[in-house]
């Protein structure tokens, strides 16, 4: 499930127009072992990050999630970190290195398979309050473009 890292440039495609395509559903471990359900996110503007620890563009990223998250958790926002091409000891270190405060897992073919998240990393599928993926972006995001997208699909 290698995925190549660097798309140099954001690309966005929203999936508003016409039918909406449900966000899959799903039951994964994150790292501390809590299993993480579909259904718990129900209600909430949810952001799925694909990444990994060898990926700049990743890495210039997470701080931002954390801001984010740290802010937003409270009014409606989840994340969920999905780390692929990575040993699970390495990215566990790196999430208590960072402090990630949002849940993490180790991203599994299944999971990636569901998601279609494509090709490059970072890649982020968010995902509304009705659970339809309203946007793909791929490459960094900002904390400005996640409250953007907290505010916009939270209607």
């Amino acid at each position: 499930m290698i995925m190549n890292c660097g798309a140099s440039e954001n690309t966005s495609t929203a999936s508003r127009a016409g039918e909406a395509e449900k966000a899959p559903s799903f039951q994964i471990a994150d790292l501390n072992g809590n299993i993480l359900d579909s259904k718990d996110f129900e209600g909430k503007v949810v952001i799925v990050n694909f990444w990994a620890t060898w990926c700049p563009p990743c890495l210039k990223e997470i701080p931002d999630f954390i801001k984010a998250y740290d802010e937003f958790k409270d009014k409606g926002l989840e994340i969920l970190g999905l780390a692929v091409s990575d040993t699970e000891d390495k990215v566990r270190q790196f999430v208590k290195n960072n402090d990630i405060n949002y849940p993490v897992a180790m991203a599994t073919d299944e999971i990636v398979q569901a998601f279609q998240p494509g090709n490059y990393i970072p890649s982020t599928i968010i995902i509304d309050l009705k659970g339809a993926v309203a946007h793909r972006h791929v490459g960094v995001m900002t904390r400005d473009a996640i409250a953007k997208y907290l505010k916009e699909f939270s209607k």
